[in-house]
Formats: C-alpha cells, sequence, structure tokens
C-alpha cells in the first residue's frame, strides 16, 4: 500500500464517505413501499414513466396528481428507470440527497466553522432524523438538498475567497430554482432567510442577493413547468395558490396538526429526539441565542459575528414560519438540519469537545439496528405484502387493482406493476384537481377491463355484492379476506 492510498484512507473525509454510505444504503431496499406517501409518489413517478408524460403527474389515467411540483417524480422515475423497478430504485433519490446534505454540511462548516467541518459532517450523517427520513420516498429531502445547495452557494458568495461571487450567487438562484420544482413556494423561506442576513450587514459588505442575473436564472428554470401546465389545465393556478398554499398555511383543512399547541406538539419532537445524541450541544447553544441576539444589536458586533448570525436566520426563521402555519409535520422542518448541524459543531469545537470514535462507532451501530428493526416492522402499510396477498390469490396475472371506498394502496403499482384506482359507490362532488376518488363504480364497470383485482372492506362486502348482482355482475371472494379486506374479481353479464 502506497502512502498516498494510506492517508487517503485514514483521513476524515474518507472515513465520513464510508460512514454516510453505510447508513445512506444499507437496508435501503429491505422493505416494501409504506402507504400512503411513498406509495403515492412512486405511483406518480411509475406513471410518467408508463405514459411517457414527464410534464403533467398522474395518479392514474383519468386523474392528475398536483400536490406538489415534479422534480421528485422525475428523480424517482429515472432512478427506477436505471435501476429497475424496487424499492431501492424508488428510495435512492433521497438517499442521495442525504449523502449530498452530509457533503454540504462540511462545506459550509469549512466556510462558517473554520476545523469544525469534519464535526459537522459527522453530526448530520449520525442524526436519528436525517438517517430515517432518507430510507423514505418524500419530497423534503430532495427539497433540503436543493436549499442546502442553495445556501452553501450563497455562503461561498459572501464567505469564500472572494473568487467569482456572481457564479456562486448564480448557483444560488439555480438551487433556488430546483426547490421551487420541488415543493413550490415554501422552498424560498430560505432564501428570506439570506435576504435578511444580508440586510443586516453593513452597507460596504452585502452581497447583492437580488441581482438581476440571478432573478432571471431563477425565471428561466423554475417556472417554464408552472406556466405549460397552468396554460394546458385552467384552474390550475387558483388551486396552487389557494389550496397548495394559502390552506396549508392558514388553515387546518389538511388535518395536519393545526391546533394552537400543533407547533409545539410536532416541532419540539422532532427536534429534541431528532438530533440525538448531539441534543444537549443544541440546547447550550439555545441557551446562549438570548444574550448573543442582544449583543447583534450593535452593527459591528453582527458583522464580526456574521457566521453565527446567518446560521441562526438560517435555522429560526424558517422554523417560525413553520410554527406560524397551520399545516404542520415533523419533515417540513427536514431543511433545517443542515444549519443545526453546523451549529451543533460550533457550539462543541467552542466548548473543545473532541468525538470519541468509539462512542461515534457504537452510534452508528445503534442507528444501522433500527434500520434494520423498520425493515422488519409489521404494518398494513407495506404494501409488499399487499401484493404478496393479492398474487397468493389472484388466478393470473394482475393488471389493475381497484379500491372501492377504501384507501388505495398506491405502492402496489411498483409491487405488482398495475393500476391503482380508488373507487366510489356514487358520484361525488370533487376538487377537479385533488379528487378524493378516481372513479365511480359505474364508470368502472363500463370500461370492462380484464385482469383487474378489487378490493373493498368485509363490511362493505354484502352491500357491494347485491349492488353488482342487480346489475348482472358476478363478484367472487378470492380466498379469505386479508386485513380486514375482501380481494375479488368481478365477472361481467353473459360470461361463464
Amino acid at each position: 500500500m502506497t502512502a498516498y492510498l494510506r492517508r487517503i484512507l485514514h483521513s476524515p473525509g474518507f472515513r465520513i464517505t464510508v460512514l454516510a454510505l453505510v447508513l445512506a444504503l444499507g437496508f435501503l431496499g429491505t422493505r416494501g413501499i409504506w402507504d400512503p406517501d411513498e406509495g403515492r409518489y412512486t405511483n406518480v413517478a411509475l406513471n410518467m414513466l408508463d405514459s411517457g408524460d414527464w410534464l403533467n403527474p398522474h395518479r392514474s389515467d383519468e386523474v392528475g396528481h398536483w400536490t406538489k411540483p415534479p422534480l421528485t417524480y422525475w428523480a424517482i422515475a429515472g432512478s427506477v428507470a436505471m435501476f429497475g423497478q424496487n424499492a431501492w430504485a424508488a428510495r435512492l433519490p433521497s438517499a442521495l440527497a442525504y449523502l449530498l446534505c452530509v457533503w454540504l454540511a462540511w462545506r459550509i462548516a469549512r466556510r462558517l466553522v473554520p476545523g469544525g467541518e469534519y464535526s459537522a459532517a459527522v453530526v448530520y450523517a449520525t442524526l436519528p432524523f436525517t438517517v430515517g427520513a432518507a430510507q423514505m420516498i418524500t419530497t423534503d429531502y430532495v427539497l433540503s438538498a436543493c436549499t442546502g445547495l442553495a445556501m452553501w452557494a450563497f455562503v461561498e458568495a459572501r464567505f469564500g475567497d472572494g473568487v467569482h461571487p456572481r457564479r456562486w450567487t448564480a448557483l444560488m438562484w439555480a438551487a433556488f430554482a430546483l426547490a421551487f420544482l420541488t415543493k413550490g413556494p415554501p422552498a424560498l423561506i430560505h432564501l428570506v432567510a439570506a435576504l435578511v442576513f444580508d440586510q443586516l450587514m453593513p452597507a460596504g459588505r452585502r452581497n447583492r442577493v437580488l441581482q438581476w442575473s440571478g432573478v432571471v436564472l431563477f425565471v428561466v428554470l423554475a417556472l417554464p413547468w408552472y406556466v405549460a401546465v397552468i396554460a394546458n389545465h385552467p384552474g390550475l393556478f387558483q388551486y396552487f395558490v389557494g389550496d397548495e398554499v394559502v390552506n396549508r398555511v392558514a388553515t387546518n383543512e389538511f388535518g395536519r396538526n393545526g391546533e394552537w399547541y400543533g407547533w409545539l406538539q410536532v416541532y419540539a419532537p422532532t427536534l429534541l429526539l431528532g438530533t440525538l445524541p448531539w441534543t444537549p450541544a443544541l440546547l447550550r447553544w439555545t441557551r446562549a441565542l438570548p444574550a448573543q441576539m442582544r449583543a447583534w444589536r450593535d452593527r459591528s458586533i453582527r458583522e464580526e459575528n456574521a457566521p453565527a448570525l446567518l446560521l441562526a436566520l438560517w435555522f429560526l426563521l424558517p422554523l417560525l414560519v413553520f410554527c406560524i402555519a397551520r399545516s404542520r409535520l415533523p419533515l417540513y422542518i427536514l431543511p433545517l438540519f443542515l444549519p443545526l448541524a453546523v451549529i451543533i459543531a460550533k457550539q462543541r469545537l467552542q466548548e473543545g469537545r473532541a468525538l470519541s470514535t468509539r462512542w461515534l462507532l457504537a452510534w452508528v451501530a445503534v442507528l444501522l439496528a433500527l434500520k434494520f428493526a423498520a425493515s422488519l416492522w409489521p404494518t398494513h402499510k407495506d404494501a409488499s405484502e399487499w401484493a404478496q396477498a393479492i398474487q397468493a390469490r389472484a388466478h393470473g396475472p394482475v393488471r389493475e387493482v381497484l379500491f372501492v371506498e377504501d384507501m388505495a394502496r398506491y405502492g402496489l403499482h411498483l409491487h405488482l406493476d398495475a393500476r391503482i384506482e380508488k373507487l366510489s359507490l356514487e358520484p361525488q362532488a370533487q376538487s377537479p384537481f385533488n379528487p378524493v376518488y378516481d372513479e365511480t363504480l359505474a364508470q368502472e364497470l363500463s370500461e370492462h377491463e380484464p385482469e383487474a383485482v378489487w378490493i373493498c372492506k368485509q363490511a362493505l362486502w354484502p352491500q357491494l355484492q347485491r349492488r353488482l348482482s342487480a346489475q348482472g355482475y358476478r363478484a367472487q371472494a378470492l380466498g379469505t379476506p386479508y386485513q380486514r379486506r375482501v380481494i375479488f374479481i368481478v365477472t361481467p353479464p353473459g360470461s361463464p
């Protein structure tokens, strides 16, 4: 072994790379797709692959899916196209986003906390919340990677070596454009933190974030998809603004912890437990924060402590917005764990605390054990087990699975390679852009599609049998019920 190779193998960068790769990819595809969220995102991505329509997200042939912009679907579809139709490929974009965030923690700390870059990367890589989220299919990790890339570019433009600051600012705007294509307006909360920081700096030290070239680049990259789909779907703009922005911020329409205390109920445990075992350092930083904020009233002190001010704004301003908004879920604050990792590294560096390799390896073993246990966790949400139950009962190939007045398991699209639809017994007054049901029972029966398997709750089975029989159809149960659901086929009139 050459001296050069030995230096690489013993370098901090190599060690954190191996650690992050193990935590990102270990047991990534062991469990099946979990509904509803993983199934919904995967189903839309697979529909893009099946149809060749990469512009309009669809959850079925008849119904579009407009709750999120397309970048996450594109990433999942590209991964599945490259690595095959399996859970590992579907989750790979989240794992890669986690790895990118580990690298970004290193790079950002290199500028803001010199000497703490290794610690920042290790902290981010070993947070249970970031590790757990990397094993899930969600828009929030793609968003975390995009906003993290944008803020790193801002840090380089503001705190770097002074070479090509305009190029770094252009990269920031390009990354925010990708973030906007991932989750829309919430992605720009982090841009607000950069703008506020810039305004708090003395006039001669501002970085002119709002330069025209960057804004034009953002418009060119972020808006064409929105313009295209809004032009093709009248009323979609009102849906984006009214339902996906205003209602999520100002109402509890979606039932996501909108009570006045919901922010405390959701985000306090996420921050306290999600930052283990580094939570004590975060709490010590929090205790010292009020005194720091009082000192920052002095412009000269703000300039002197600019890195600490930026980290505080990057974490606190978005957190304040998420607390005020009445739609609250733990993953909403996942992008804030990148500045948190740097804050924790900074706090530990100031206190002279070193990382213990033996203790760190023990914690990584705990995280891997938790990942393995999660992969074996029994749950009715596992679409792979639903797929096994259906295949064991079906007499041939399954091309379509129809859920009647029940939650659709869209994860079956990946595990069965079948179309998934949710049917209502009667016509319903529904939103044209995010309806609860794909079709009515009557509409589905009129299509006479073969190789379809139907599923309904046991309580609904007698009524559904009578209804189908009255129209000349025959409903035949396939084996015993599964998860209190009847799996059956429907034979049209005149069939033997």
